[in-house]
C-alpha cells in the first residue's frame, strides 16, 4: 500500500518559536491519529489538517478523537482534541481526508429488478471522497442485491438503488430453526412478511404462536436462544 501524507499549515501571526512548535505538535498528533484510522480504507491516503483559526493556549498531552462515532473518514471532517493531563480542555480542528482506491461501477446497463452478479460490475479507481454520499464501495455488498431502478453503464451504485433479494415471501410456508447451546429444533410456519438475507421476519406457527426470526436462506429462518 502506498501512503501519501499531506499537511498544510499557514501561520498568519509573527514568528514565535515556542507557539509554532506547539501548533506543529498538535497538528502532527491529529495527522497521525487520522492516518491510523483511515490507513486501511484505500490504496492511498491523503490527509490535510488545518491549524487552529485562532491563537489558543498550548495543548498539552493532546489526545485526538472523533466527535461522531462511526462517521465516514472521507472528505471534510471535524476532529476533537482533549488537552491537559485530565483531558477536560477540548478543541476542534478541521481536516480533509482523500482516499484513493477502487470502487465498483455498473459494467453495462442494468435493468430494474435484476439480481446483480459479479459479471455486471467492474472496478474503477479514484478519490472515494468525490463519490455520492451513499455510494457502495464494497462490491460484495452489491452482489446478490436487486436493482430498484435502471442503472446506466459506468455509474456508481448507491444504497437507495439496491434492495436485498427476497428469500422469503409473505404467506410462504417456511422452516424455522431454533438453536441453543445444546439443542436444535425445526418447525414449519407461515411468513407474515417478505424478507431478504439477514432481515427479521415475523412467522406464525399452526398453534398461532408468533416469533420473529432471521432469514438465513431460501424459505429458511433461524431463532437463537
Amino acid at each position: 500500500m502506498v501512503a501519501v501524507l499531506t499537511m498544510v499549515a499557514v501561520l498568519t501571526m509573527p514568528l514565535a518559536i515556542a507557539p509554532v512548535a506547539a501548533d506543529d505538535t498538535l497538528i502532527d498528533e491529529v495527522h497521525a491519529f487520522l492516518y491510523e484510522q483511515a490507513s486501511g480504507l484505500g490504496d492511498e491516503v491523503v490527509i490535510e489538517v488545518r491549524p487552529p483559526s485562532a491563537r489558543l493556549p498550548d495543548c498539552e498531552h493532546p489526545e485526538p478523537f472523533l466527535p461522531r462515532a462511526g462517521q465516514p473518514l472521507v472528505g471534510r471532517i471535524s476532529v476533537g482534541v482533549r488537552c491537559g493531563s485530565d483531558g477536560r480542555q477540548v478543541r476542534y480542528l478541521q481536516a480533509e481526508i482523500g482516499i484513493i482506491g477502487g470502487y465498483p461501477v455498473a459494467a453495462r446497463d442494468i435493468a430494474a429488478g435484476s439480481v446483480i452478479d459479479a459479471g455486471m460490475l467492474e472496478t474503477r479507481h479514484g478519490d472515494l471522497a468525490r463519490l455520492p454520499r451513499q455510494a457502495v464501495v464494497d462490491s460484495q455488498r452489491i452482489i446478490g442485491q436487486v436493482a430498484q431502478r435502471p442503472l446506466a453503464a459506468g455509474s456508481t451504485l448507491e444504497e437507495h438503488q439496491l434492495a436485498a433479494r427476497a428469500l422469503v415471501e409473505r404467506g410462504q410456508t417456511v422452516t424455522v430453526e431454533a438453536r441453543g447451546s445444546s439443542f436444535q429444533v425445526t418447525r414449519e410456519g407461515e411468513a407474515l412478511e417478505p424478507g431478504g438475507q439477514g432481515e427479521r421476519v415475523r412467522v406464525r406457527f399452526a398453534n398461532r404462536q408468533l416469533v420473529t426470526a432471521t432469514v438465513v436462506g431460501e424459505a429458511r429462518l433461524a431463532v437463537d436462544f
